[in-house]
């Protein structure tokens, strides 16, 4: 089996130098780095790697005006090393726009732990982005989506019922997750609604603040309200709540109709938010529901998508064409939890035609 081939493409030594060590492995190979996005060009052109990490801030050219050039010039798979600062998160969902397929936040501190998590996740990225080279840049033939270790299930955070106290509001609430390409798909459904489609509860895998930047952005090019949820914010048709970084949200129900609440509790499935959270909420207290699960790595959502299913609710999945990683709603059609697969175009049409 040939190995991964990366480019590592940042200004700091010490950076380049830690990339390549947490990188270089059985699978992986870093052939070459650059400080500049110049020299990564030429390097581009004499490697020919695989996926690329990149820097933002970096001199000469920033890492945003590289990848506008290269998605034009030379697609290929690039994985964002962005830092945790407001400004970050901003250039990093810019950077997704761009065509971007992912992006890990770099450690902020010597801790042991953190780099640990950081390399680990990293690697499983990196193999992630070369699937998604023969799904999305090549004409290669598909690859088995990897498959990511669970620690938690929803257990940890609400425990199954057996017999579920629903609500009989007639209110329709959707429900969405999503994690690796899930920015655009999410993106483009809701630039495309019209403005009193049924409520949308949302969770897209990623850290806090880019949760709110990403919400801020989309809410300019939607019909929609669409903000970073809090607890206690209602679902109201034509709104779209999105899961803050770094915390559950679950639909909860009183006589007035339906509201989230966010949940500090542990990652469930490695994620917060977690798709299987929000998932097991609304099926156990919306009684019209729509789940659908987008693109991702991993199995994050197959077991909600079925828990919906069996409470009576309609459940969709993405198709393998349109999806950047099919990993989690293969997982789902794989359980017989998804009565319908559809792609990103069907998904709007069918939100549009809900009364």
């Amino acid at each position: 089996m040939n190995k991964i081939k990366v480019l590592v493409v940042d200004d700091s030594a010490v950076m380049r130098k830690s990339l390549t060590d947490i990188l270089n492995s059985s699978k992986i190979e870093v052939v070459g780095t650059a400080l500049d996005p110049y020299i990564a060009v030429n390097k581009i052109k004499q490697l020919n790697p695989d996926v690329l990490t990149l820097d933002i801030e970096m001199p000469r050219m920033d890492g945003l005006t590289f990848l506008r050039k290269l998605m034009i010039a030379n697609p290929m798979p690039v994985i964002m090393v962005s830092a945790f600062t407001e400004k970050g998160a901003l250039q990093t969902i810019q950077a997704l726009e761009y065509g971007a397929v992912d992006f890990i936040l770099k450690p902020r501190s010597d801790d042991a732990q953190e780099w640990e998590r950081f390399a680990t996740e990293l690697r499983e990225k990196v193999l992630a982005a070369a699937q998604i080279k023969s799904e999305r840049f090549t004409t290669k033939s598909r690859e088995k989506a990897i498959e990511i270790e669970e620690k938690f299930t929803a257990d940890v955070i609400l425990p199954k019922t057996i017999s579920k106290v629903r609500t009989t509001h007639s209110d329709v609430i959707i429900a969405l997750g999503a994690s690796t390409g899930g920015t655009e798909v999410i993106a483009q459904i809701l630039s495309n609604l019209h403005e009193n489609v049924p409520a949308i509860a949302i969770v897209q895998h990623m850290p806090e603040k880019f949760t709110e930047a990403f919400a801020n952005r989309v809410n300019n090019n939607s019909r929609l309200y669409v903000k970073e949820a809090a607890s206690g914010d209602r679902l109201y048709r034509g709104t779209a709540l999105i899961a803050p970084g770094n915390r559950h949200m679950l639909v909860r129900a009183d006589t007035n109709g339906y509201y989230v609440e966010i949940n500090d509790g542990p990652p469930v499935n490695r994620h917060k938010p977690s798709v299987d959270v929000l998932f097991r909420s609304v099926a156990q207290v919306v009684s019209k529901s729509i789940g659908i699960l987008c693109t991702g790595m991993g199995a994050d959502g197959a077991e909600g998508l079925g828990e919906i299913l069996q409470s009576g609710g309609m459940t969709i999945a993405q198709d393998e064409a349109s999806s950047v990683v099919f990993g989690m709603p293969r997982e789902a059609i794989k359980r017989g939890a998804a009565q319908k697969v559809m792609n990103v175009e069907q998904m709007i049409a069918y939100i549009n035609n809900l009364e």
